[in-house]
């Protein structure tokens, strides 16, 4: 039997239903992007591809932000008692005392009598 044989037996592939599934898929992720980029495939996949990597880059860079949140926050309230972050943590890890900044910046925040009382156990 010949390839062209087997060609005569074989069915007919309409392609345009997973083509347009991907663009539609697409699309969606492009909803409330302005003027083009929401409606025009080309312009959409640009749009989605450049989103996603400020996603990416941005997931690392808020925890860094929020670092420095707590370490602002923390220094504030510490300057109330008369101290610095930075003396204030070199004594922490004197007495080898490990709670983080998170904990610290929220405790100062929330229960302010509280935070006076650890701040006279670290000094």
């Amino acid at each position: 039997m010949t390839s062209y044989g087997l060609l005569k037996y074989m069915p007919r592939v309409k392609r345009g239903v997973t083509a347009s599934k991907r663009r539609k898929n697409l699309l969606k992720l492009a909803k409330g992007f302005k003027w083009r980029r929401s409606t025009n495939y080309r312009a959409a996949k640009e749009a989605v591809m450049k989103a996603g990597k400020y996603a990416y880059r941005d997931r690392r860079a808020k925890k860094r932000t929020m670092r420095s949140l707590w370490i602002i926050r923390l220094n504030n309230a510490l300057r109330l008692h008369g101290l610095k972050y930075s003396t204030f943590i070199n004594d922490m890890s004197k007495k080898d005392i490990q709670i983080d900044r998170n904990v610290l910046s929220f405790m100062a925040m929330e229960n302010p009598e509280i935070f006076a009382k650890f701040i006279d156990k670290v000094k």
